[in-house]
């Protein structure tokens, strides 16, 4: 037995700490909902090329030492699917979500991002290592109850009774858990397909992809950034766009690689419930409250939800993919 396969978790502790790094993630992510209300004088264009370009030169010094090790590892069609990646899960997916928040809330915001385990679960249902569709029942019903619950709540308040706001917040959102959806399949699938590159380099890797593509939109988000600013909200603007990029791009995207190599697509799915879960304390904190009753039950049907699905994960033998 050689030293890697040591190191390798084994199937039975693959599931745990993949779980543990899923909730990091979640932990992580769900900050990134508080960004545009902590910015709120600036565009959604500007929340996302100011986090992504921190991300991208962040990730340039920290891939610096290992740039022509990776190079060699890294093919034309790998940097096309990085970039393709980087569009998906980064650049699109992060100005639809900050519209969606500044248009119609948190609250609404977390709810459709919460269908996501729904999502990616259905489409991942035919991959290796997957659990039968009928087992994970319990699970997408637990899930879908809760995000109902919670946009019962969010659709119905006072504040949202009138306007068009919130339909265009909706919209994003729903724009948003497509973009997303696409991503966590494609990245799980292509991590899966390169193990060469540990999760860490992938995830600097794209974080250069989509610094090159905030840099090109660098020029569109001046031009439409409308008013001018105060040095104070500059300067909130650059911490909020640097402590993103490094809690959530950096370290809660290096969690969700490594995640998404331990557990089968099926539960990477399930995972993206503690994105959802945090952003939702998370707004919480923010607006000085307790959760209403219906988004209380929410929760509840959240935690029944990951729950139920690691139940039926555990008399699985196929732990999926290991590294």
């Amino acid at each position: 037995m050689t030293t890697a396969q040591i190191a390798r978790p084994t199937a039975s502790s693959a599931i745990p700490l993949g779980v543990a790094c899923g909730m990091g993630a979640g932990a992580l992510w769900g900050l990134v909902f508080l960004a545009p209300e902590l910015a709120r004088e600036f565009t959604p264009l500007q929340l996302t090329v100011g986090r992504y370009l921190s991300y991208g030169v962040i990730a340039a010094v920290l891939v610096a030492r290992r740039w022509r090790v990776l190079v060699a590892q890294i093919g034309r069609r790998h940097w096309r699917q990085l970039t393709w990646l980087a569009l998906a899960g980064n650049t699109l997916y992060y100005l639809l979500l900050s519209t969606a928040v500044q248009t119609g809330g948190i609250a609404m915001t977390s709810l459709v991002i919460g269908f996501l385990p729904v999502a990616v679960t259905l489409v991942g249902s035919r991959d290796h290592g997957a659990v039968p569709l009928r087992k994970l029942t319990p699970s997408l019903l637990s899930c879908a109850a809760g995000a109902v619950c919670i946009g019962w709540r969010a659709l119905g308040s006072p504040a949202h009774a009138a306007g068009a706001a919130p339909l265009v917040g909706l919209a994003c959102a729903v724009g948003a858990l497509a973009s997303w959806t696409a991503y966590a399949i494609g990245n799980a699938r292509c991590l899966a397909r390169l193990p060469a590159v540990s999760s860490h380099d992938w995830n600097l890797l794209t974080g250069l992809a989509t610094g090159v593509q905030s840099l090109a939109l660098l020029p569109l988000a001046a031009i439409l950034g409308g008013s001018s600013h105060g040095l104070d909200a500059w300067t909130r603007f650059g911490g909020v766009s640097v402590g993103v990029a490094v809690l959530a791009s950096i370290a809660g995207n290096a969690l969700w690689n490594r995640m998404s190599r331990l557990l089968p697509l099926t539960l990477v799915g399930q995972m993206i419930l503690f994105e959802t879960l945090f952003a939702l304390l998370y707004g919480w904190l923010w607006e000085a409250r307790w959760p209403t009753l219906l988004e209380g039950a929410a929760l509840c049907f959240v935690v029944l939800g990951v729950v139920s699905c690691l139940m039926a994960h555990r008399g699985s033998r196929e732990a999926g993919p290991v590294h």
